[in-house]
């Protein structure tokens, strides 16, 4: 985040930032503790964790962590501003097994994610953040999603919603997210695609305060179908959208071939990137910024972000998961927080616009 000490200065309140323990035998809740261990984050922002005191101390001892406390808070209104808040969302004990695949994993996983949730569609807190779930063990009748991207769309009453990977470098996002690759061709359509970028174009003005955002579209096929010899759904599907976009007043443009796109450096020169499928937009995504870099659910009233890992089991409860893309979450969703409030006082006094440009 790069204007800390701006977004200090002009808080009228400390951002509420609710955090989810994702799969609590990941290594979800070691970024979460690692990311609090410098208190100046309390400075921005009030952190309120749902889950269980006995487990986060589980992994605290495992950790050896000793220079961290929390509140007990029975609500997010009872939150203390110059520590965590832990908000006990099960009071039972539970098998823990750190580093493994277990039913327990899921079901507590999904106990902190539905408490946060429900926090924040009530506005009790400002944003959500998102700890890693392993999107297996985490099934069941309440929740039968792909991922959060889909559970929380579903929850927010949304039409549509955009899987948004965000870095220093870029900011891309994907028109079909987690389905199988065989069946990404048959889900192409103009007008899902035309939806991604008005979504996307939104998100950019909104949230990331770009006045007039440039978004390139990726092709589908490679080389973006070479005038037809791989593929017709450039020519067909995805220059229609663009198409379209463009008589929105949308600056897009493409398709691009992806892999030139991202080779030659091209991508630097758009503020928004659109991917046809999960790995296309998430393997140049990663590859440029993993570590650092952060998933935001774009689309929706409601803000979540995501760091850009998974549940690392192989290193869970070992002390070697880097917390810089979680904390980073945390920054980015008070940064979209904040971009949101003052767009909304913006528009809502169009005079603040028209002194602005002066």
């Amino acid at each position: 985040m790069n204007n800390k000490g701006d977004m200090q200065a002009d808080n009228k309140h400390l951002t509420r930032v609710g955090i989810s323990l994702g799969d609590i035998n990941g290594i979800g809740i070691e970024v979460i503790l690692k990311s609090l261990l410098d208190n100046r984050i309390f400075e921005l922002c009030t952190i309120i964790i749902y889950g269980s005191n006995k487990t986060i101390n589980y992994h605290r001892k495992a950790l050896t962590i000793s220079n961290l406390t929390f509140n007990r808070a029975k609500s997010a209104k009872e939150a203390n501003l110059k520590t965590g808040n832990i908000i006990s969302t099960w009071t039972e004990e539970v098998q823990m097994n750190i580093g493994e695949v277990t039913a327990e994993g899921g079901l507590y996983a999904f106990k902190s994610l539905e408490a946060a949730t429900q926090d924040l569609l009530q506005g009790e807190i400002d944003v959500l953040v998102t700890a890693p779930i392993n999107k297996d063990n985490i099934q069941s009748e309440e929740f039968n999603f792909p991922g959060h991207t889909e559970y929380l769309m579903q929850k927010d009453g949304a039409d549509e919603a955009l899987m948004f990977m965000i870095s220093d470098v870029a900011r891309i996002g994907v028109v079909t997210g987690h389905i199988p690759l065989k069946e990404v061709a048959a889900k192409i359509k103009t007008e899902g695609i035309l939806k991604k970028i008005t979504v996307m174009n939104k998100s950019l003005i909104e949230d990331f305060g770009i006045v007039k955002p440039k978004i390139a579209v990726m092709g589908l096929n490679p080389h973006a179908g070479d005038n037809g010899l791989l593929g017709d759904e450039e020519e067909k599907i995805i220059l229609p959208a663009i198409t379209q976009s463009k008589n929105r007043g949308i600056l897009a443009f493409g398709p691009f071939a992806a892999d030139g796109f991202f080779g030659s450096g091209t991508f630097k020169n758009y503020d928004g990137i659109l991917a046809m499928y999960h790995d296309q937009g998430l393997i140049p995504a990663k590859t440029l910024s993993f570590g650092n870099g952060i998933n935001f659910t774009a689309g929706l009233k409601i803000i979540r972000t995501s760091p850009d890992h998974g549940t690392g089991y192989a290193i869970a409860g070992k002390n070697m998961a880097d917390e810089s893309s979680f904390r980073n979450a945390i920054y980015k969703a008070i940064d979209i927080y904040k971009n949101r409030v003052r767009y909304n006082e913006m528009t809502a006094n169009p005079l603040q616009i028209s002194k602005g440009r002066n």
